[in-house]
């Protein structure tokens, strides 16, 4: 496989790609960026994922590295030279960071999922379980300006990406996440500040155009 040393299998909407992309971004890592397109994988794509076939996957001299989170921690130790550090250095925060990097992959997707595949009481229910998610992460940001300590780290890159959802879900159903959670809002404009996450996060509005096509397709 020629070119170059690090290369990033992605799809421009992916949250989880836009994970991956912070992080080296954060690190001034230089890669090569390869689009993929869902419908027709590529077979390096397969070759290098072959158990889950999704994106992101990082290819660092010619080794993939699979699963967005996972390979966030990578870039913070294979470039770990690079300031600044995606980890605490003190282990009780570092597994803080993990544990809410988890929650952010167990309740926001799936949560999400649940409000636009539903209607009427069904997704009501599911609006409130959603905002009941997002208030956990307002308690657990405090008066803290990150989620885990003083600085933008791990636990902020695995969460930030799915605030590009927060308008397609406002839209969809009749929310104001803004509202709700002040302070969540307040976070999210300030991790937008940072170069690395306003330049590798989808545009909220060309989402919304495409889960509208996706829809259209669907049927509903």
């Amino acid at each position: 496989m020629a070119g170059s040393d690090v290369i990033l299998l992605d799809l421009w909407i992916s949250v989880f790609g836009a994970r991956v992309r912070i992080a080296l971004a954060e690190k001034g890592v230089k890669y090569e960026y390869r689009e993929e397109k869902l419908d027709d994988k590529s077979p390096l794509l397969l070759e290098m994922n072959p158990v889950h076939k999704k994106i992101p996957v990082l290819i660092h001299h010619g080794k993939p590295v699979c699963e967005s989170n996972i390979i966030v921690q990578y870039i913070n130790e294979a470039w770990h030279a690079n300031s600044p550090p995606l980890m605490p250095s003190d282990p009780y925060l570092r597994a803080q960071a993990r544990f809410w990097a988890d929650f952010v992959d167990k309740k926001i997707y799936e949560g999400a999922k649940k409000i636009w595949t539903t209607k009427g009481e069904e997704q009501e229910a599911a609006k409130k379980e959603f905002m009941d998610v997002l208030k956990v992460l307002e308690g657990q940001l405090g008066e803290k300006p990150y989620l885990v300590g003083e600085r933008f780290g791990f636990a902020d890159i695995a969460m930030i990406p799915f605030s590009v959802w927060f308008y397609t879900l406002n839209k969809i159903g009749n929310m104001n996440i803004e509202k709700e959670c002040p302070k969540l809002a307040a976070w999210v404009k300030r991790c937008m500040e940072r170069e690395s996450v306003s330049k590798s996060l989808p545009d909220a509005h060309k989402f919304y155009e495409l889960f509208l096509e996706m829809q259209k397709k669907k049927g509903q």
